[in-house]
């Protein structure tokens, strides 16, 4: 079975590019350490398409070259922070209509060339000089829930999870910034959507 995340810097997390078979040191390799003990009967291929920085619309750009040329058995993907953060941080334009019409279209034909989709909801933890992202990350869930509903055939709300989990533990624990998981978050990462590959793997 072959299986390819998509996704942003929490994808890629420190990857070697100029290695097809790196998986980076975040939850796509402690998932992939958890999983082939789980199913020591079938093979898995797993391919860590992540790139730092990306936006849906750079997705969008290499998602035939890096995604669907794979003919991967199932997609994850992991998208959507950077397009709120990188207008703070970069200047880019936010658009909410560009930004769900262009997630839609991503969703659409990942789940058109046969893969199985898992659609991972992104997510913003409450740290001070976030909290003004939130209106807009809010439209950016709301648009990849839409997309979700009518593409992916599982969905993990990522945003609703950590913002339970880190009330209990504080935010910390989960991230330094409210972007990029600790250990501890890239753990339950990876346990959240070996969760949802389970039916497809069986």
């Amino acid at each position: 079975m072959k299986i390819l995340f998509l996704g942003d810097s929490i994808t890629d997390a420190g990857r070697d590019r100029s290695d097809d078979t790196s998986l980076g040191n975040g939850y796509v390799s402690l998932l992939t350490e958890k999983l082939r003990p789980l199913y020591e009967d079938r093979q898995f291929t797993i391919l860590n398409r992540g790139v730092s920085g990306d936006r849906v619309f750079d997705i969008a750009a290499r998602l035939e070259k890096d995604c669907l040329s794979e003919k991967a058995d199932a997609v994850v993907l992991f998208v959507g922070v950077n397009d709120v953060w990188h207008k703070y941080t970069e200047g880019t334009q936010f658009d909410a209509q560009a930004f769900a019409e262009c997630y839609g279209s991503v969703a659409e034909k990942i789940k058109n060339s046969g893969a199985k989709l898992i659609v991972c909801e992104p997510f913003l933890l409450d740290v001070p000089d976030k909290k003004r992202m939130r209106r807009e990350m809010d439209t950016v869930i709301k648009a990849v829930k839409d997309a979700a509903d009518k593409y992916a055939d599982a969905y993990i709300a990522f945003d609703e999870i950590f913002a339970g989990v880190s009330e209990a533990s504080g935010v910390a624990a989960y991230s330094a910034d409210g972007i990029h998981p600790t250990h501890r978050a890239a753990r339950l990462i990876a346990d959240n959507i070996i969760k949802k590959l389970r039916p497809f793997i069986a």
